[in-house]
Order: C-alpha cells, then structure tokens, then sequence
C-alpha cells in the first residue's frame, strides 16, 4: 500500500458518513501478511498485464490485490456508500475502471437491498434476504433499505473491456444471475456460495458446466486455501456443498476451463 493510499484509507476510516464501513476498511487493510497470501493465492490466476473483473468490490480488497499482481481491473459495485470509498482509495490508478452498477443476466435495473449497518450482505437477491431471516449465524441482519440500480451483463462488459483472465465474483447471493448474463468460457472465475443459498451455488455450477468450465475446486470462508487441491467435477463439487455444515457459512468456488491451463492449485 503506498503512502498516498495509506493516508486516503485512514481518511475514511474517520469520515461519518462512512461509519458502515469502518470495519471492513479495518479488516481489509492494512494486514500486509494478509495481503500477501491473497496475492499469493490469486497468483496462480493472475499474471502481470491480464484484465480482471471484481464483480461485487464492496471496499475494494481485492482491486488491490489484483494491481499488486500487475492486472487492470474492471471493478462492479452498486452500493453508492462503496463506491465512494473506491473512488477515493482509487483515485489514482488509471488500470481501474469502477462501474456504477450490479451485475445480471440481462441490462436495465434491479432493487437492490441494503443492509444499512452491515453493507457487505447487500444483496439483489429477494430470495436471499427470505433465506437469512431466522437462520443461524444471521441473526440482527436487517435490510432495511431498497435502492435502484443499474445491472450490467458480464457480456456487455467484456464487449468493452476485453476478456478477463479471471473473474470474481461476490454478490450475496446474485451469482447464478451474474452467470445466466455470460455466455461464453472463460479461463477462471470464482463465485461466493452460502450455506443458507445452496440452490444458486448448484444452478451456478450448472451454468458453468454448460458453458465449458470443467475444473472446480472451494475454498471456505476467508481462507485462501483450496479444499481439494486439485481440479475435480462439478458434480464433486456439489456434493461437497451439500454436505457441508450450515455452520460452515459461506466460501468460494473456483472453475477454470480447459481452453487455458492454469497453474496446479495449491
């Protein structure tokens, strides 16, 4: 983190209107053993010069990771709190594009749902809020608001942008519908899954096997660490997550293509 980006990060962290998002601004920066592992993780993805699209930034952790790496970064985030942070700790940096919108499987605009104190579970997914009310680990969540936003399609970005070399996307439970809006393989992306939204981790591994990705591989949580260590079916891969303790919460799926070797998972 330079300097310049350090004395911006600090800057938000005092700012009121912010308050939202002081604690994710205290968790996301500023640990640089975390950032190293993130960046030694995301490596074997990412490669100095590749595009990357961060489909739901939230405070833009992963933006940086991504630069540190040598990638530019289309960046997607709708939460307008957010996107103020972005474009302050970004300023700078002209290798990241921030786009003012949500990612879906068509253009136009959605209601997105706000949790106004904790602004990472932001979703637009009506059947997610439905899913965490009452489920263990979400009590005191409240969306409390309702905003419109525009919503971008995952092709329409990359009728712009280029083809990324990895995508990751994070959007509480929006995933299969960022999918249903790409039609074509990629060479890597990842997706959030929820143990309390098990259904969209499976239509999203259906969409991805009809689209040609053919290796997939989980890691739980913030723990840059595949469960599995290699690459393995999506049918594996769901019987993993049906499997899983409700307890577990929440990870990522990583699927690669087979249009493009990607280094062994590690």
């Amino acid at each position: 983190m330079t300097a310049t980006t350090a004395t911006r990060i600090a800057a938000l962290r005092t700012d009121p209107a912010l308050s939202p998002l002081h604690r994710s601004l205290d968790v996301y920066y500023g640990d640089p053993e975390r950032d190293a592992r993130m960046d030694d993780f995301y490596s074997r993805f990412v490669s100095h010069g590749d595009l990357v699209f961060d489909i739901g930034s939230h405070v833009g952790d992963h933006i940086g990771s991504f630069r540190r790496l040598g990638a530019r970064v289309v960046a997607v985030e709708p939460q307008p709190l957010c996107l103020r942070a972005l474009r302050a700790i970004y300023a700078d940096d002209d290798q990241v594009t921030l786009i003012d919108a949500a990612c879906g499987a068509l253009p136009g605009r959605t209601r997105l749902h706000v949790n106004s104190v904790n602004p990472t579970v932001s979703t637009a997914s009506p059947d997610f809020v439905r899913a965490a009310k009452g489920a263990g680990g979400w009590e005191g969540e409240v969306w409390d608001a309702d905003i419109e936003v525009p919503v971008v399609t995952v092709d329409a970005l990359i009728e712009t942008y280029g083809v990324p070399t990895f995508a990751k996307i994070d959007v509480e439970g929006f995933e299969d519908e960022v999918l249903a809006g790409l039609s074509r393989p990629l060479p890597a992306l990842s997706f959030e899954f929820t143990t309390i939204a098990r259904a969209v981790a499976y239509r999203c591994l259906d969409r991805l096997t009809a689209l040609g990705f053919d290796g997939f591989d989980v890691a739980l949580g913030d723990d840059k660490s595949m469960t599995f260590q290699r690459w393995v079916p999506a049918t594996d891969l769901a019987t993993y997550l049906h499997d899983l303790p409700h307890a577990a919460n929440s990870g990522d799926v990583y699927c690669v293509s087979r249009d493009r070797e990607v280094i062994a998972t590690r």
